[in-house]
């Protein structure tokens, strides 16, 4: 029997043994009048030399235990932080203090005392009054070396929570990054909605959904890939400015930067265009970052990131040129693109159209050098099946991308309102489908008609919420600002 099967089965006889004497191992009626935060704050509005006379009721795990025959210390925490407490047996009852002594760490505890500073000055809670409130029967990792196997953090996440704080630290920066995101819109007159994340045609982006069968309706439908032409629907109906802080499915694989199931925030503003979204989002950017981080500066992964602004705006011609090495008299030359793909080592899966070859090099050579914040601009048509074409170069649309980081972070466009032309790039579309290609669009007839019932000149956009939340965390991979990531079964 290994040392934690051990420790397990004696706490589960301690636990037996407390049960046997009527104590409760999982009550429900202790009330709390203070977190740890609470206290702090008493404490540190008390005048140099005063002594306070308050009484705290407190909850919290047991983190660590010196026992010291008829006393002992103790650190618990609760969701705000970490606390001393003092327990002694003259204090508290020898019936109690018998009843302490078969605590264990990591059992959750009520404790009820007053303040007061140890010699060596910490503030520590003096119990007048200790209850077992959930004892815990497996231990917490060994505290030095705490838990630092990634597996098994994403796995049993709750642990990681416990035993590491910057882990804590991330989630709570993650939860004030998506409220900065939603007040900035709110407070611009956006309306937050909510569309189906069950859908009888995916659509919104290039990606293979996952299936589901509904058996009353007796119908196929898809996880959501983006809650795009649902937003767009209710700019036809009169909602000229939406957002969705969206949960959305992808078929995929898995990696630093990719997780099946992921966060977005979508947005569309009526008479707007894809330049008034830059703008936007430069503001936007710059607003969320103050408020999470005191500062428009940071460092990610070694590099300095200034989210200050202007920001660099490149064509994606000009960007596969200066930095891709790929000249500019090859971008319709399908072979030559092939060609040079295979020289620089790049892998082509969809080499159909020399559009689809242009945006894989794009991903492998020059995304990765895009540091400082950037919009690249300028994309094809045929790999934007949704977004304006321009008016200047029919063969582009009116469309950004904005990299931060070495990746892409926003994606954003002047949305197609012409229902005849938007027909048309779904049918291309589905040609793809039948080459091959499944990840190309469905054809969305409703969301034609949609279209032919009018929706005015409009620009929208995606945010990667889990990118964005690695850049401000320097987190080097998405699982590590994904509650619980997607993994495969233990043991496989």
């Amino acid at each position: 029997m290994d040392e934690t099967s051990e420790i397990i089965r004696q706490r589960r006889e301690k636990a037996r043994g407390l049960a046997d004497q009527n104590i409760e191992l999982y009550p429900n009626d202790f009330e709390v009048s203070h977190r740890v935060d609470g206290v702090r704050e008493h404490i540190h509005q008390l005048k140099e030399g005063e002594e306070s006379t308050a009484v705290f009721a407190m909850a919290g795990r047991i983190m660590a235990l010196r026992g010291f025959g008829k006393a002992a210390f103790i650190h618990f925490r609760d969701y705000t932080g970490q606390i001393q407490a003092y327990i002694k047996r003259d204090e508290i009852g020898v019936e109690q203090y018998a009843l302490f002594k078969q605590f264990d760490v990591g059992d959750f505890i009520g404790i009820k005392g007053s303040v007061f500073q140890t010699k060596t000055g910490e503030w520590t809670l003096f119990a007048k009054e200790i209850r077992l409130l959930c004892k815990a029967i497996r231990p917490l990792p060994e505290k030095f070396h705490g838990l630092r196997d990634p597996e098994k953090r994403y796995r049993q996440r709750y642990l990681d929570l416990l035993m590491n704080p910057n882990v804590r630290d991330v989630f709570i920066k993650r939860a004030r990054i998506i409220e900065s995101f939603r007040n900035f819109l709110l407070e611009r007159s956006f309306l937050e909605v909510e569309t189906p994340m069950m859908q009888p045609v995916p659509g919104g982006a290039e990606a293979t959904p996952f299936k589901t069968f509904h058996d009353a309706l007796g119908m196929e439908l898809f996880l959501r890939i983006a809650p795009e032409l649902y937003l767009k629907r209710l700019v036809v109906g009169g909602f000229e400015r939406v957002f969705e802080i969206n949960r959305s499915f992808r078929n995929e694989g898995i990696s630093s930067r990719h997780n099946p199931e992921f966060t977005m925030l979508e947005f569309y503003q009526a008479y707007a265009t894809y330049e008034d979204l830059m703008s936007l989002t430069e503001e936007m950017f710059r607003f969320v970052t103050q408020r999470v981080l005191g500062e428009t500066h940071f460092t990610y992964q070694g590099n300095a990131i200034d989210m200050t602004g202007p920001w660099r705006r490149l064509t994606l011609k000009d960007a596969l040129s200066e930095l891709g090495g790929i000249e500019p008299s090859m971008w319709n030359d399908r072979q030559r693109l092939l060609d040079f793909a295979k020289s620089e080592g790049v892998e082509i899966k969809k080499a159909r159209r020399a559009g689809n070859i242009l945006m894989k090099l794009f991903d492998v050579l020059v995304e990765p050098k895009l540091i400082e914040p950037t919009f690249v601009v300028g994309y094809p048509v045929e790999v934007s099946p949704l977004a304006r074409r321009s008016s200047e170069e029919p063969d582009i649309t009116e469309r950004f991308e904005l990299f931060i980081g070495g990746r892409e972070i926003a994606n954003g466009f002047s949305e197609l309102n012409d229902p005849s032309d938007q027909k048309r790039r779904f049918l291309d579309q589905v040609a793809n489908r039948e080459d091959g290609d499944q990840e190309a669009h469905h054809m969305d007839e409703d969301y034609v008609v949609a279209l032919e019932y009018g929706m005015p000149s409009t620009a929208g956009e995606g945010v990667g919420i889990d990118r964005f939340v690695m850049l401000l965390t320097d987190s080097a991979s998405i699982r590590e600002v994904i509650l619980f990531p997607q993994l495969r079964k233990a043991g496989q």
